[in-house]
């Protein structure tokens, strides 16, 4: 298949470490994932197995130094979330609510015995971890939730529930988030806990090679060692999410440059009135069209890496990528659908599956809408949705 971003030669402004990286991470999934991701999707599930498969990858929390994790650039993990979306947004779901999430919410907030009790084992998928932050009433608004831990002695006991939580299923730790006298505090919650529970939701149009669950806490008794002691207001899950929003802006673009290919691909073999579909004019207009989208997103999400390897990425400027590629990918993977036909409803090609999947993307981690107006507050200083 052709590569749509070789025709602006963006692969040029990668260093030689980063394009290592990144052909690593898609050869990987090419020979592993790719081939049963499909399956996966069809099925509505992931396998367990993949984390340590991943682990071995080097992909978990590759973007966070020391305890096992690789200490890769900002860049270099983005292009290893373009390769996982590519494949599918599941898979770079679990690698970001994996690295992202649960395990930059403990290297950034977490004690010491916290991040060696934890961090090695997830670095290497041999434990699993999940981000309990949404609730059933509370999603873009998560000031208002309603989870609570109370002090009991010497112990924190907590009452609440999460929804449509990435990894919660499969989780061995949830990073939970809980109002207190104090404010919102998180909580580092072992699977097996007495009182806490997890219930896997089924039959979604999208994101099923994803395992999303639903997290229960009934006086689940905590002691003070699982609070993360460094997390002192909702700042702190909110930066965790930036740091997941960040993969989302490479991911999406993978997720369109994966569509395009395969419409591309497709055109050039496929003959109507005695000649490929790719040489009509209206099917050239769509490919073309489409490839200054990808390209365009791509060139963003690169100006994006470098401002967060300077440590100046500003969080409405993150809105700004998340917002602009995901609408972008989403309409690519539909119009490449149509350069498909009747064929692009079927598993074998991977549009359609990439715009179900783009749906959710579209939501979780801030929607549109919200997003729209992180970049609105910025641009007015007025912050409309408050």
């Amino acid at each position: 298949m052709q590569d749509p971003l070789q025709l602006l030669d963006i692969p040029s402004l990668l260093g030689d470490e980063e394009r290592d990286i990144q052909a690593t991470v898609a050869a990987y999934l090419a020979a592993h994932v790719r081939p049963h991701v499909a399956e996966w999707f069809e099925a509505g599930m992931l396998p367990r197995e993949l984390a340590r498969e991943l682990g071995k990858l080097g992909v978990l929390g590759m973007h966070l130094e020391g305890y096992g994790c690789a200490g890769t650039s900002a860049l270099a993990y983005g292009l290893a979330c373009l390769e996982l979306e590519a494949v599918d947004s599941g898979i770079r779901s679990f690698v970001s609510v994996q690295g992202s999430l649960s395990m930059f919410s403990i290297w950034q907030y977490g004690s010491e015995e916290q991040k060696q009790e934890w961090l090695p084992r997830l670095a290497t998928g041999e434990a699993i971890g999940c981000f309990g932050l949404t609730e059933p009433d509370f999603g873009s608004n998560p000031s208002g939730m309603r989870t609570k831990a109370v002090r009991d002695g010497a112990d924190w006991v907590l009452n609440g529930t999460k929804t449509w939580i990435t990894n919660g299923g499969l989780a061995d730790v949830a990073t939970v988030w809980a109002r207190t006298e104090e404010g919102i505090r998180g909580f580092l919650v072992p699977r097996g806990t007495p009182g806490f529970s997890t219930r896997d939701i089924k039959q979604k149009l999208s994101m099923r090679a994803s395992v999303t669950s639903e997290l229960a806490l009934e006086d689940v008794r905590l002691p003070e060692s699982a609070r993360l002691p460094l997390a002192t207001s909702l700042r702190a899950p909110l930066t965790c999410l930036n740091e997941a929003r960040f993969g989302i802006v490479f991911g999406a673009v993978g997720a369109a440059r994966d569509s395009l290919q395969a419409a591309l691909d497709y055109s050039g073999t496929r003959v109507q009135f005695d000649k490929p579909i790719a040489s009509f004019q209206l099917t050239q207009r769509k490919l073309a069209s489409m490839t200054v989208q990808v390209s365009n997103s791509m060139l963003l999400a690169l100006h994006l890496a470098r401002l967060k390897e300077a440590g100046t990425l500003k969080p409405e400027q993150i809105s700004v990528g998340k917002y602009n590629n995901v609408e972008s990918a989403i309409a690519i993977a539909r119009e490449s659908r149509t350069i498909l036909g009747a064929n692009g409803i079927s598993l074998e090609y991977s549009p359609l599956r990439h715009a179900n999947n783009l749906e959710s993307v579209l939501t979780y981690e801030g929607t549109s809408d919200i997003h729209l107006l992180s970049i609105g507050h910025a641009l007015t200083g007025i912050p409309s949705f408050r």
